[in-house]
Parts: structure tokens; sequence; C-alpha cells
């Protein structure tokens, strides 16, 4: 087993990252925040949502194989039912780390996905939020980080 902050910090050396799930109508939307926060942060992230051509002023694309050059990294921040097929595309793709964000409700988990990418070797995070850790981090995400450590909403290792 890693530790979550281990397997947070090379999730976030990879410098081409796919969030799944950005939506159309951002308002908080989890998937949102990570997106634009990562771009803020120089990353060259791509946004991933089969319903829209574009979000957050940027190209969107309707999965993990359209994306021309691929990516590194996926954050999945869909319905978790959704998860179980994003990590699969991952899987066949090639793409070896897997976020599921995970807030203060059910988020983007999965078991049956989790176990699917493991089994695979991918490295899989299965809550909490690229933003709770490392550059990305701010402090609001790094409070709630301790505390949803405290209650399981992030593993303490993958």
């Amino acid at each position: 087993m890693t530790s979550t902050k281990d397997a947070a910090g090379t999730f976030l050396e990879a410098r081409r990252i796919a969030v799944t799930g950005v939506s159309r109508t951002p308002g908080g939307h989890g998937g949102n925040v990570v997106y634009t926060r990562l771009r803020e942060l120089g990353y060259d992230v791509v946004a991933v949502n089969p319903n829209a051509d574009e979000v957050e002023g940027d190209h969107a694309y309707p999965d993990l194989a359209s994306v021309p050059g691929g990516v590194e990294a996926v954050v999945i921040a869909t319905r978790p039912e959704h998860a179980l097929a994003t990590v699969q595309e991952a899987v066949d793709l090639g793409v070896r780390h897997v976020w599921m964000h995970r807030s203060v409700d059910r988020g983007s988990v999965d078991d049956e996905a989790t176990r699917l990418g493991r089994e695979h070797g991918l490295t899989v995070i299965d809550g909490g939020c690229p933003l709770m850790f490392g550059a990305a981090s701010d402090r609001g995400h790094r409070i709630m980080c301790r505390l949803m450590t405290l209650t399981g909403r992030v593993p303490r290792t993958v």
C-alpha cells in the first residue's frame, strides 16, 4: 500500500490531466473547481463531458479516447455509476493514475471501479480531492483533508 499523500504527489507530477464530469453550468461543481484550479496552476487540463463541446471556455471531449495526444492522469468527477467505464477506458488507454473525486458526499467513488483499476496496476485514489495536496492545495482544502481523513472520506492509503 502507498500513502495517499505519496500517491497524490505522484498524481500531481502529471502535467496533462483529464477531468471528467466538468459541467457546462459550473456553479460549485467539484469537477469544475478542480479543472479551473489546475488550469490556473499551469497544468494542461482537458475537459471531458460527452454532452458538451465547450466548458469553462475550453474545448471539451466526449471521452478519454478522443483527447488528442492522450493524458497522463484522470480525475473522475462524475456520478459513481460512470466511474467503472472511465476506469476501463483508462486501463485500455494506458493511463496509470486515476483519482475518484469525493467531498462531503459519495462523490465519484465506486468500489468496483477501484478494484478494476488496481487489478490492472493503476494507482487509484478513491476519495478526497487533488486540491487537498501539494502545490494544488489551499487552506480550506487542507482543513477539509484533515477532517475527511478522520471520517474515512479521504483514504490514508491506496
